[in-house]
């Protein structure tokens, strides 16, 4: 039998996803002259929710495919910026050993040509003096032994204090020669240290360039996405933005719940095996001090373990509240790679001039904000802490840092394209080094 309108009409309603039950309904209300729907056409019109709804599914894993591109951009951005910073930092520290050298040479220079011109002096005097102070003219002046071993003495302190001042002006010759060869080697570490920084510059920039570019492509894609999404589910793509927007929104939470709870059993893993490794301690120190008790001598029982680690002192609480209110402050700024202020920061910019304002010095650099400062344990943290975002477990892969402000919660620049926000640690990925400057 050839497909009515109606029965059409029917298989359209069920393709937007209302149950046989309404078919059923609207048949019942029909007139009785109406074909009744069969069951291939049921079956088409089921075939035809499922098809959509995994077109559906397959744009919304498109989106979150693009979401994790522009990530991934733009977290090789933030780590391109960070060496950059890394760069810089030890190109200052070289430029600034090299003026030292240079310094340092530049006085063992003088102090030789110093030496030189008193040795010179010296020289002249003596021989100036030589007819009266030579053995032979001593003795033939000289009234009696005294005199001549008088005259003797003489000369020889004479000789003995030019002997010193040679010994002075070959000391300071090779002290300057030295600091000549250390004030060249410092000069060339300075200069390629600048030209791995500059090199590093240019990296970033490159990587900033392209993180834009992706970005831009990214968005593109993501609006040809929520057009298509839009289309399926018939709405508006307006609706169908904040739709997606709203999912996602909520799968990060979700992401940042699983990640919190996560670190906090981590963490509490870590806790008790310090915890136990502390209590065997305590056994083996009352096992030896029992033992040595009844021998006579403290003996300890040969094992060897690591001490309980000890918090690091709490910063004074006028230096965390001024730090986080500087932080805050700056909510709302864009994030610019490189920049340190004062209406725009990079991640390590911004918690740099936080606890400068805190009364820390700190570089603008990640991997030396945690070096600088004392390594702590998640359980730990308080705010005012920095906490830090590595690729690996060793400290040297850390590439972004943000302000600890509480409750799970940091003061952040993020990366191009984004502004400092507070938002839950976990917004991104979990942490994995912390530290109290």
């Amino acid at each position: 039998m050839p497909t009515s309108k109606r029965t059409l009409g029917t298989a359209a309603v069920l393709s937007l996803g209302l149950a046989s039950t309404c078919l059923i309904a609207s048949s019942a209300l029909a007139s009785p002259h109406d074909p009744v729907p069969s069951k291939q056409d049921v079956a088409q019109a089921q075939q035809a929710v499922t098809s959509k709804r995994g077109e559906v599914a397959q744009v919304q894993a498109e989106l979150a495919a693009a979401n994790v591109r522009l990530q991934q951009a733009s977290d090789r951005a933030e780590t391109a910026s960070e060496a950059y910073n890394g760069a810089q930092w030890a190109a200052d520290q070289a430029r600034a050993a090299a003026d030292k050298a240079r310094a340092a040479a530049a006085a063992a220079k003088a102090a030789q040509e110093t030496q030189r011109t008193a040795y010179a002096a010296g020289v002249v005097g003596n021989y100036q003096a030589a007819p009266e102070v030579t053995a032979l003219a001593g003795m033939a002046k000289a009234n009696g032994i005294d005199q001549v071993q008088q005259q003797s003495q003489a000369m020889e302190t004479a000789q003995k204090a030019l002997n010193a001042q040679y010994g002075r002006v070959q000391a300071s010759a090779a002290l300057a020669t030295v600091t000549a060869r250390q004030a060249s080697d410092a000069e060339k570490k300075a200069v390629a240290a600048e030209a791995d920084a500059k090199a590093k510059r240019d990296a970033a920039t490159a990587a900033q360039a392209q993180a834009q570019a992706a970005a831009g492509e990214i968005a593109a894609q993501k609006s040809q996405l929520i057009h298509q999404l839009a289309r399926l589910k018939n709405v508006s793509v307006r609706v169908a933005a904040k739709r997606q927007a709203a999912l996602e929104e909520r799968a990060q939470q979700r992401a940042a719940a699983a990640a919190a709870v996560k670190a906090a059993a981590e963490a509490a893993a870590q806790k008790k095996a310090r915890d136990d490794a502390a209590a065997a301690a305590q056994r083996n120190e009352k096992s030896a001090a029992a033992q040595g008790a009844r021998t006579g001598q403290l003996q300890g029982s040969g094992d060897s373990y690591a001490p309980a680690p000890v918090s690091a002192p709490p910063a004074s609480a006028g230096g965390v509240a001024a730090a986080l209110a500087f932080a805050r402050s700056q909510i709302g700024d864009p994030y610019v790679w490189g920049a340190t202020g004062p209406n725009s920061w990079d991640c390590s910019g911004l918690t740099m001039a936080a606890w400068a304002r805190g009364g820390i010095s700190l570089p603008h650099y990640s991997i030396a904000q945690y070096e600088q400062s004392t390594p702590i344990s998640y359980d730990d943290l308080r705010p005012g802490d920095l906490v830090f975002w590595g690729t690996t477990d060793n400290p040297s892969s850390i590439h972004h840092v943000a302000l600890y402000a509480g409750n799970g919660m940091i003061v952040q620049a993020p990366h191009t394209g984004a502004y400092v926000e507070e938002v839950s640690m976990y917004t991104w990925t979990a942490p994995n080094f912390f530290a109290r400057p």
